[in-house]
């Protein structure tokens, strides 16, 4: 079986909300690595890219669905460079990973690259389609974080706590103080 192996690492700062990063797209942004990465690594022939797998957990706006793909066309790893896009949430980029070093584990592959690149402070609002001709119900939600859309059957059986409201409610239920939490 072929071990896979991480030969390189780029990654982009980490800003906050609304901060030092928020007017960069997140195409734009996924796209920063990527171009390093060719730059850094010059004797690699990029046209035997087998794929890019990125986790983006919000794809509600500039990140086009497949911010992997769009991110690829961006750092000019020409337009047979494959890619696709993951949703686990909070741990959509260390699923990508694990999917690339599968795929090469696998033997379904040879070169990947894996990663993840999100920004909340650009995270669109959306408006859900109306329920009849010419209603004037509409809704609009935020996508920075949390639920939206949310089904009403879900809502009941599980709730719906965003990741944040859920480390509040670990860290009340097993009483892990800011302290510890730091």
């Amino acid at each position: 079986m072929p071990e896979a192996f991480i030969c390189d690492a780029v990654r982009t700062p980490i800003g906050r909300y609304a901060g030092s990063l928020s007017s960069v797209r997140t195409d734009d942004l996924a796209a920063i690595p990527l171009r390093a990465l060719k730059e850094r690594n010059p004797t690699i022939d990029w046209t035997a890219l087998d794929d890019i797998v990125m986790g983006c957990a919000n794809q509600a706006g500039e990140d086009n669905r497949n911010v992997a793909r769009m991110a690829a066309l961006l750092a000019g790893l020409g337009e047979r460079a494959p890619g696709t896009t993951v949703n686990r949430l909070c741990g959509s980029g260390m699923d990508a990973g694990l999917i690339a070093a599968r795929a090469i584990k696998a033997g379904e592959a040879e070169l990947m690259i894996a990663g993840g690149v999100e920004s909340m402070s650009r995270a669109p609002f959306v408006m859900g389609k109306a329920a009849e001709a010419f209603s004037r119900a509409a809704e609009i939600f935020d996508t920075t974080i949390g639920w939206r859309f949310v089904n009403p059957l879900i809502k009941a059986q599980y709730g719906i706590d965003s990741m944040p409201e859920t480390a509040e409610n670990v860290a009340v239920d097993f009483n892990i103080s800011r302290a510890d939490q730091d």
